[in-house]
């Protein structure tokens, strides 16, 4: 190799930034390639609880495509909104607060698990789609839920019976808080 290992990660992975310049050197003119590097401070934390260390002792973070979710995890990047509640009734605002840890937490359904009423929604969206599926060629089973839906005796029996089981199951703990991992249920 006649470039040596200071040009792979050009072969590898090409910047997609290129700053050159043509220099003269006795008589010749040269090509020199200047390194394309930025530096950007900025308060990435939002609303974090953990107090952040003074401006002069901070360090500069190198982030590329490889590292970038490892960066973010240790920003802890949180927003705290309060939005219009359109799902219920009641009207009012919901408080939200979203810590994101990777890009990944910034796709739809995660945005959707760490907030509680679009989370319960989403949740019976997927119970829903769930009985779409089992109802997919099992007749009995299409037959037995025709009969409760045109039977309002068959109703309040089944009303009943979910209710003896609700009363019976222990109540789960309500999480509030956004930090813990969406699908970590």
């Amino acid at each position: 190799m006649a470039d040596g290992t200071q040009h792979a990660l050009s072969r590898v992975r090409p910047p997609r930034v290129q700053v050159t310049y043509d220099v003269e050197t006795g008589g010749a003119i040269e090509k020199k390639e200047l390194p394309f590097v930025v530096g950007v401070m900025a308060d990435l934390a939002g609303k974090s609880h953990e107090e952040l260390s003074p401006l002069t002792e901070r360090k500069f973070a190198e982030i590329d495509r490889d590292n970038l979710n490892e960066v973010m995890a240790s920003i802890k990047p949180t927003v705290a909104l309060s939005v219009p509640n359109t799902i219920s009734e009641d009207g009012g605002n919901v408080n939200v607060k979203l810590t994101f840890r990777s890009m990944d937490d910034f796709s739809p359904v995660n945005v959707i698990k760490k907030v509680k009423p679009l989370k319960e929604l989403y949740e019976a969206r997927s119970r829903l789609n769930d009985l779409l599926a089992k109802l997919d060629g099992n007749d009995d089973l299409d037959q037995l839920l025709g009969d409760v839906v045109s039977n309002t005796e068959r109703q309040k029996e089944m009303k009943e019976a979910v209710a003896e089981i609700q009363a019976s199951a222990p109540a789960e703990p309500e999480s509030v808080d956004s930090d813990e991992e969406p699908g970590s249920d």
